[in-house]
Order: C-alpha cells, then structure tokens, then sequence
C-alpha cells in the first residue's frame, strides 16, 4: 500500500461558473489506499451537488510499489487491491453504478469498520450485499481480462507521469493527483474545493502546492486511519519506504 506524499491542492479563487465545471471526471483508485477513500467521499458529495458524472478506473497500490524479484499482483491467486479490482471491473461491465456500489461497499468495510474485504469470502458476503451471487467473485478471479482491464488503466496513470492515488483524468486530458485529505468536506465546501481543483486546470504548468504535516496533523491522521490499521494485511508503503503510522510518521 503507497500513502501518497503530503499535498493538498487548495487555491483562494472564486467559485467556478457551473457552465465552466467539467461534466465528467475520471477518479483512478486503488481500494487499499485510504487516503484515496476519503477522496472518493468528497467527491460523490461533488457529484451529488453538481451532477458531475463520476467514472470509476483502477490502479495498483501492490504493483507501483512491488519489490524487485517479487511476483505481480497478476501472478498471484489472489493479491489484495488487485483481486478487488478485479472484482470491480466484472461488476463494471454491468454498469458503472454497481462498481460505484462496490467501491463504497467494500470501500466502508475496510477504511470505517475495519473489517477485511480482500479477504475472498468477506468480499463474497460484501457482494452478496450487494444483491449480486457471491459466485462473482470467483468468476471475477477466473476471467483473465479482468486483470486486463485492471491493467491497461493502471498503465494510463504510469504513462501520464502518475505514481499513486486518487489520481483524476479531466475530459481534457489533463491528469492531476489529489486531493490528498481526511475530513472530506460536505455540501458547499465540497463545492468550494472542487472549483478549487477545477482551477489548477487552467495553469498547466503548475506541478505542485504542498502543505507539510504537523505533528498533529500525522496524530490526526493515525487517529482517522484506525480502521483501516486494522482491517490491512499488508505494510503501507510510499515510494519503497514503509509508513509508520503507528509512529506517527
């Protein structure tokens, strides 16, 4: 799992004209990372106020940051984000609704309850849920282009100079990473930070604006993450070096 570094695109601008918002946005995620599950709160709370339509693409946490020598996530039975991706993108096709189901569904279990659903059969009972044959989930792992699928969008994000998650795509074909957050704001300040991001697009030349973490700020974090400290199986890890959340850091 890569915690993605501390950043946070926040600019003072006037609210956007709603005829100026895009209608689409491409939100990549992988469902281990939490940082990536607050974001997507924020922004069903944007879609929810503005319409925006919310198209759901993969990454992977596990491959971006695989050891040299070590197997791919699609070398494995059954690799943690990979598998649940997988799972995602037979639901997809579908409808992107029930992989938006999915998503929050399992998003939930893992980052506010703690529980674990790249575990195969919490994700059965998750999918099951969801008022689907919890027999998808093996049917997910079976078909080969699932994987396929979960591979060509990770590629995109590579391809675009990308490295982690939430990572958005813009009908434009600009590509930003963030906002990286916890406390994902509602109603109009969800708004508010939209128009924010919307705003970055206009300057194609501006990389990055970075907040660094307090030392309260990595407490707050921690404390947010709990459930999600829980329910892992896995070492977070951010550009090869592991996360101590239990340190703070």
């Amino acid at each position: 799992m890569s915690e993605p570094p501390t950043a946070v695109y926040v600019a003072r601008v006037c609210a956007t004209p709603a005829a100026e918002r895009p209608a689409r946005v491409d939100f990549h995620f992988d469902l281990m990372c939490p940082y990536a599950y607050q974001t997507s709160l924020w922004i069903r709370e944007v879609r929810e106020r503005t319409g925006l339509e919310v198209n759901w693409r993969f990454f992977s946490l596990e491959e971006v940051n695989r050891a040299e020598g070590k197997k791919h996530p699609w070398e494995r039975e059954w690799s943690y984000g990979w598998s649940m991706m997988r799972i995602g993108a037979l639901l997809r096709r579908q409808g992107m609704d029930r992989l938006d189901a999915w998503y929050s569904a399992a998003g939930r279990a893992l980052h506010a309850e703690g529980r674990k659903p790249h575990d195969r059969e919490v994700a059965k009972v998750i999918v099951a849920g969801l008022g689907h044959d919890p027999g998808l989930v093996d049917a997910a792992i079976s078909d080969p282009t699932t994987g396929d699928e979960v591979l060509a969008e990770h590629r995109r994000v590579i391809e675009a100079g990308g490295f982690g998650v939430p990572t958005l795509f813009f009908p434009d074909g600009q590509c930003l990473f963030g906002p990286v957050l916890i406390d994902p704001p509602r109603g109009a300040d969800a708004v508010r930070l939209w128009d924010a991001v919307v705003a970055w697009t206009a300057f194609p030349h501006l990389y990055e604006l970075q907040r660094p973490k307090s030392r309260a700020d990595q407490e707050r974090i921690v404390e947010a993450f709990q459930p999600y400290l829980k329910g892992r199986d896995w070492l977070s890890i951010n550009r090869c070096e592991v996360v101590d959340f239990a340190g703070g850091g």
